[in-house]
């Protein structure tokens, strides 16, 4: 896979499970930089293919933007192949540890943390709900947000399951993500991208939805 611009996008399959269920996922993998330099965002399910996608750069960190096994099955290793750091919120650990009891995260990424990698600069929002710790990544010069499982083409994500609230994804969607500037591009952690504009006038109907 050649590189194609700040932005490269991998499509990688396997399965999400949490609470006794396993559902079939598709999950999308964003590597952002530049022809040297990038960070890969959510390493999920298919080790060769994200390796493709990096296609021979160096990888500065494994950002993890929650810790549901579908998102980190693959973080130690795209860790260990390309020698880069894990990051993850703290508050994820409960999750992390289902799926890798014996392997720690290198390191924290909490609220207003800057990455940068081949010029590109994302900053942590932290934006709790779908999962405790969950972690959105902001890049005011692309117009990006790398917003994992918070907010989707439709609405928040779900959170039905342990460790989630309702409640507290509003609030984050509410006072984080929907300030953001209308054309910002929302690259989503499984189907199609959307934007803040697009997403906003739906906010009180996804209330009146509920979980």
């Amino acid at each position: 896979m050649t590189p194609a611009g700040p932005v490269d996008h991998v499509v990688t399959s396997g399965t999400f499970s949490l609470d006794g269920g396993t559902w079939d996922v598709d999950n999308n993998v964003w590597i952002v930089g530049d022809d040297n330099e990038v960070i890969v965002i959510d390493a999920a399910h298919d080790l060769e293919k994200i390796t493709e996608g990096v296609a021979g750069r160096r990888v500065v960190a494994v950002v993890c933007t929650h810790a549901h096994d579908d998102h980190v099955n693959q973080a130690p290793h795209v860790a260990d192949r390309f020698d880069a750091p894990i990051l993850l919120n703290p508050a994820e650990a409960p999750l992390w540890e289902m799926t890798h009891p014996d392997r720690r995260p290198d390191r924290e990424i909490t609220d207003g943390d800057v990455l940068r990698a081949g010029g590109v600069e994302l900053r942590a929002l932290v934006t709790p709900g779908h999962s405790p710790g969950s972690t959105c990544l902001y890049s005011e010069d692309l117009g990006v947000l790398f917003s994992g499982d918070t907010l989707f083409n439709g609405g928040p994500g779900a959170t039905g399951r342990s460790y989630s609230s309702f409640d507290t994804i509003i609030d984050s969607i509410r006072g984080r993500l929907l300030t953001l500037p209308g054309d910002t591009v929302v690259r989503t952690g499984h189907g199609d991208s959307t934007t803040i504009g697009a997403e906003l006038p739906h906010l009180e109907e996804w209330i009146r939805r509920g979980n």
